[in-house]
This record gives C-alpha cells, structure tokens and sequence, in this order.
C-alpha cells in the first residue's frame, strides 16, 4: 500500500526500493558515475540488478511508502550504495594525486584540462592516469565485479538492518588517506627521477650562475619527465591493477564486513 488508501503492485514496489541501494552505488562509484554515461542508462542497470536481487535473494520491502519507517529505510539504502562507491572513488584518485606530483615536478602543473568524465579541471598527466586506470578497470572486469558486491550486500546488509556501524563509518573515512599513499606510491619512479634532475640542475646553478635555468631547466625537466613517464608506464600499470584490487577489497572488507 502506497498510504492515503492507494495502492501499487508489490513487485514495482519491491523493484523501486532494491533499485535505491543500487542506484546510489553506481552515482558514487567509478565508471558508472561518470557524465558521459546517461541517466537512462544507469536507471536501466540499476532496474536490471534489482530484478537480479529480487531473484536471488529475498527481501523485506517496506509495507507502507508514506511512513517515517520506510523514509528511515530508504535512507538506509542509499548510505550502504554511497558507501560502496565512495572506497572505490577513493582508490580512483590515486592517479589524480600523481598527476598532481609528477605534473609539478616537469613544469607543466598549469597544463590542466577540462575531464570529460567528471566535467572538472584536472592536471593533464592526472587526466591520462585516469584514463589508463579506468581502462585497466573495465579489462580486470571491476565493474562486474562491483555489481556482485551489490548483490551480495543484500545477504550482508538486509534491507531494514542495513545501518553501517560506527566502526565502519570509522574505517571508510580513514581510507581516504589510501589516496595519498597510492598517488605517491604510482609518481614515485617518475618523480625520483625528476628529483635527481633538480638536485642536479640545482647544482648547475649554483656553479654557474649566470645560466639561465628557467631557459634550460624547463626544457630538460619536460624532456627527461616525458622519457622516464614513457619507461615507467609498465611498472605504473601493473600497480595500478593493484590500486583496483585493493580499492575492490577494501569495499569488501570496510563496507560489508568481510561477507562471503
């Protein structure tokens, strides 16, 4: 019953109250969230998954939809999806901590663009990470992946006790740090080698004053940063599909409690 004596079937019912869970997972997680995606599609997938759940797993749909209690579960919902998303965007912005690093250390950190995906400026090298690690994403099947996590949230976190418990809330916010270390970690062989640079071209200075390092220093440091970005993008990709498993685990482990 919808309240106010009126009425609606209880398999669309069931449907519209799955899809909320799943809805709020794919605006807060990588890919799915992305502009270029359009919100027909996303409200098609988020209606296929939830006929998907309904037929594998039952659950207790609220009764009435004007009720404080179902307001209550329905919130509910919505925090257990967002959550779900949100460790896999943290995991996501390690390439945009990079691009920040190594953009700076070549001189380029004013190159930024306009990302498609998100409709927000970002470094140009942060803008290419990205991309890669989408592409790494979608070839490791991760958002295959993620749709299973969905699924099985509704066996860990059913419908009516979905809460997050503090402890929980407490792990997710303190993997926002994961971004930082992941973003120094993917730079790091880029940016010792432009590190080395500066220390050299700091040299350089001081031995010869009269060099004008701007003319000189910005030159080598694009050069060398492009030469050694092009020599360590295999060893970048490789601990990038370690960015996304550690990203889809920690969503696991955080979100739904270790459940199998």
């Amino acid at each position: 019953m919808l309240g106010f004596g009126l009425a609606i079937e209880p398999q669309l019912w069931a449907m519209i109250f799955v899809m909320v869970r799943v809805g709020a997972a794919f605006v807060a997680a990588p890919v799915f969230s992305n502009v270029s995606v359009p919100l027909t599609v996303r409200v098609a997938l988020s209606g296929a998954i939830a006929v998907l759940v309904l037929g594998t797993t039952p659950v207790q749909v609220p009764q009435s939809v004007f009720a404080l209690a179902t307001f209550v579960a329905v919130a509910a919902e919505a925090l257990v999806g967002l959550a779900l998303g949100f460790v896999l965007q943290v995991a996501f912005a390690a390439p945009l901590v990079a691009g920040e690093i190594i953009g700076g250390s070549m001189g380029i950190g004013f190159a930024n663009m306009i990302d498609p995906n998100s409709g927000r400026s970002s470094p140009a090298i942060g803008q290419f990470l990205s991309i890669l690690l989408t592409l790494l994403f979608l070839s490791l099947d991760g958002h295959l992946v993620l749709v299973d996590l969905v699924v099985r949230s509704y066996r860990a976190l059913p419908p009516g006790a979905s809460w997050l418990a503090a402890d929980q809330l407490r792990d997710i916010a303190l993997f926002g740090g994961y971004a930082f270390l992941a973003g120094l970690l993917l730079a790091l062989p880029v940016g010792f080698l432009l590190l080395c640079l500066n220390l050299v071209m700091g040299m350089v200075s001081r031995s010869a004053p009269s060099l004008n390092l701007f003319a000189v220093g910005l030159p080598v440091s694009l050069a060398v940063g492009v030469v050694s970005l092009a020599i360590a993008l295999p060893a970048m990709g490789d601990y990038m599909q370690v960015i996304i498993r550690e990203g889809l685990a920690a969503a696991q482990s955080l979100v739904l409690a270790g459940a199998r």
